[in-house]
């Protein structure tokens, strides 16, 4: 498919850095970097953007590939399933007025302070927003990083 537009984070001066800024501010403050990784390949999934993962040379989670099924894999620990959890709600809002519900929040905070809860809920939305931006414009999918 053909991108509509170059990525509106390049074309809108001064756009793309705060974005940048943004997500080194999230991964500073404790929330594990694979944790926020397997959080935001399944906000994509949810939102239907796909990741080409290396071959198998390069080392990749391989929970990253199972992500989507992450409530029946045993690999996956409670503060990942927390935040997974917190992600999948966030994302898909199916009802907008309780999209974190109490249980869901109250399961996470038992994992994370309320720094940590913050940026987890700024890292879903934010790559809810980069997902919203390139599948409006029909950026090409990344290659995992």
């Amino acid at each position: 498919m053909t991108p509509r537009m170059e990525n509106p984070s390049l074309v809108v001066p001064g756009a793309l850095q705060p974005l940048l800024d943004l997500t080194e501010v999230i991964s500073k403050v404790g929330v594990p970097q694979t944790t926020l990784d397997l959080v935001r390949l399944r906000v994509s999934e949810i939102n239907g953007r796909t990741y080409t993962f290396p071959d198998k040379a390069q080392e990749v989670d391989e929970r990253l590939l199972l992500v989507a099924s992450w409530r029946t894999e045993s690999c996956f620990d409670e503060a990942e399933r927390a935040a997974l959890e917190m992600a999948e709600a966030i994302t898909l809002m199916t009802d907008p007025q309780d999209m974190a519900s109490d249980e869901i929040w109250g399961e996470a905070s038992q994992y994370y302070n309320d720094e940590q809860l913050g940026a987890l809920v700024m890292h879903i939305g934010l790559v809810n927003l980069w997902n919203r931006v390139n599948v409006t414009t029909r950026q090409e999918p990344a290659a995992w990083r």
